[in-house]
């Protein structure tokens, strides 16, 4: 490929609004271009990188036994509706209707279609286990899109769904796709780390994330030394058993306009690790008071599945004054104005001597005794870990990072083939209802997220295996027979070879087609002059060496070098 010929568009400044090096590199090198928020074209150079992806995705699924389909994008509300999906995916769907009115989803995800797929061919244990994939686009009316690919609304993933006759026979599928998606990061050049997760709207009984560490990574991560490791939606820590003094009497205490914890806290001269933050939340209908410490923040994935609600969110004002007595910011778990269930940490079981909202506005309480004082009805697991706090497994104190989610692995059950009646005859001929694993990769996310984890000040580097083209030849002298005739005969060669070439042909200066190279990111870079042919032959660099690591090989041994530096 001849650069002149191809559509590329290098900018030499940052978008507007790109926030990320990774999206703004995307933007830069041509890859991608904007059509509206959280929506992109992918440009040549950036379906080249995409096909590249997929085509190694499609190799490991193939290799671990998945077999390829693909499925509508839109989807009849019917199938959503028996899995009970259509009313809780919530606002993220997005719904059409057709000229005769029906309803349909553009899929977000394809559990529902497969499941009809399979119930519908599959009939005996004999049949099982089997796991399919596609490569498609999802959609999802994410509210706010940013990060580029990371979180748009048009997205290409690949889906993979398992089927088996047992929860045993289920765990053998998982641990197959956790081995192959091992091996396609690993290909793609990418050092992704498989944390513990949860299930969300996918649903399920397990799962693991597998993300690319990077401190633009939009999902934080605890870690422990010991290989424990979580997303801190799902994340457990440790907590020590209280052994507070015992204290007097809760007294009332006037604190005009103080609020927050932080200006309650100040007021009060006392450490935030000392109060109760209490917080008023509504679950499928029904409100709930919410205690935690005063330093802590309710985990929100955490406290629904605790409840074993379809949806919780936070309580409006009118709600809050009418269930406690006061307004936020002077709620606490004391004699509410109305009898309504109290859920608290499990890490203030025991607690003494804590600082609570009074239910009266501008007053707080002291010397709260949660076992005398108040009438908390269960203790549970309800915060965000957080930096420092002790590993469930070890003991040590675990890290926080950050992380930005490549793959999504789950074991669903039974949860769609029971609703939607996927059954199979067993050996003793009665019907059994099949056991489903579901398996997704994000396609673009996982290019884009190879570039945040890949680049320097200059520009991307991609790894070999997916670069756009994994060798540029720059041409420095268009037009001078023997330059030309070098640059073809390597360009050749390397072809014949089954390498990616693209000879930038240009009529521009030196430095624009080294900062163009390095901007894009092509893996090796050889570099074809008068003056270098006079000299004894080419210029070859890989993009990820500095420059003391030039070589200067004849025309003939040009190819070979190369091959060996893609190597």
């Amino acid at each position: 490929m001849k650069w002149s010929k191809a559509l590329i568009q290098t900018l030499r400044e940052d978008p507007s609004d790109a926030e990320i090096d990774s999206h703004k590199l995307l933007v830069r090198a041509g890859l991608v271009k904007k059509t509206a928020g959280g929506l992109y074209t992918y440009l040549p150079l950036g379906m080249r990188v995409l096909r590249k992806v997929a085509a190694i995705v499609r190799e490991e699924m193939d290799r671990a036994g998945a077999q390829e389909i693909a499925m509508p994008i839109l989807q009849p509300a019917e199938l959503w509706k028996e899995s009970g999906r259509w009313e809780t995916m919530g606002p993220n769907m997005f719904k059409v209707k057709d000229r005769a009115r029906h309803d349909y989803a553009l899929a977000p995800t394809a559990e529902e279609a497969v499941v009809d797929a399979i119930r519908s061919t599959v009939s005996s244990y004999r049949q099982l286990p089997v796991t399919v994939y596609q490569i498609h686009w999802k959609f999802r009316d994410e509210i706010r899109p940013r990060f580029g690919l990371m979180r748009s609304k048009e997205f290409l993933m690949k889906d993979a769904y398992s089927f088996d006759v047992s929860s045993e026979a289920a765990d053998e599928s998982y641990a197959a796709m956790y081995e192959a998606y091992k091996r396609i990061f690993r290909r793609c050049g990418l050092d992704a780390v498989p944390v513990e997760a949860d299930t969300g709207d996918i649903g399920g009984k397990s799962s693991h994330e597998f993300h690319v560490l990077a401190e633009a990574g939009e999902d934080g991560i605890a870690a422990c030394e010991c290989g424990y490791a979580a997303n801190l939606e799902k994340a457990v820590r440790r907590t020590p058993v209280r052994n507070d003094p015992e204290c007097p009497e809760p007294e009332i205490v006037p604190t005009p306009g103080a609020k927050t914890i932080e200006e309650v806290s100040k007021f009060m001269e006392r450490p935030a690790e000392s109060f109760v933050k209490s917080l008023v939340y509504v679950a499928d209908g029904v409100p709930v008071m919410v205690c935690v410490g005063g330093e802590r923040d309710v985990n929100e994935i955490k406290l629904k599945r605790f409840l074993g609600a379809k949806a919780v969110e936070l309580a409006d004002p009118a709600t809050v004054l009418d269930v406690t007595g006061a307004n936020a910011g002077s709620v606490g778990p004391v004699k509410p104005a109305k009898d309504v269930r109290i859920v608290a940490d499990v890490g203030l079981k025991g607690g003494r001597g804590f600082v609570t909202g009074a239910n009266r506005d501008d007053h707080h309480l002291r010397n709260v005794d949660l076992a005398r004082d108040a009438k908390i009805s269960d203790y549970a697991d309800l915060v965000v870990v957080r930096e420092g706090d002790i590993c469930e497994k070890c003991g040590k104190a675990m890290k926080i990072k950050r992380g930005i989610e490549v793959g999504h692995v789950f074991k669903l059950g039974t949860k769609y083939t029971d609703a939607m009646k996927a059954v199979f005859k067993s050996g003793e001929a009665d019907d059994a209802v099949m056991v489903m694993g579901c398996y997704g990769i994000g396609v673009g996310r996982t290019m884009q997220a190879i570039i945040e984890q890949s680049h320097d000040a200059n520009g991307i580097v991609w790894p070999s295996s997916v670069s756009p083209y994994q060798v540029v030849v720059e041409n420095l002298d268009p037009g001078d027979a023997a330059v030309d005739a070098a640059a073809g005969a390597i360009e050749a060669e390397l072809e014949k070879r089954g390498v990616d070439v693209i000879v930038d042909d240009r009529e521009e200066r030196p430095g624009v087609k080294f900062k163009d190279a390095d901007l894009i990111g092509f893996t090796v870079r050889v570099v074809v002059g008068a003056k270098s042919l006079k000299n004894g032959g080419v210029e070859i660099k890989r993009r990820a060496d500095d420059k003391s690591k030039t070589k200067i090989v004849p025309v003939e041994g040009a190819a070979a070098a190369v091959v060996e530096a893609l190597a």
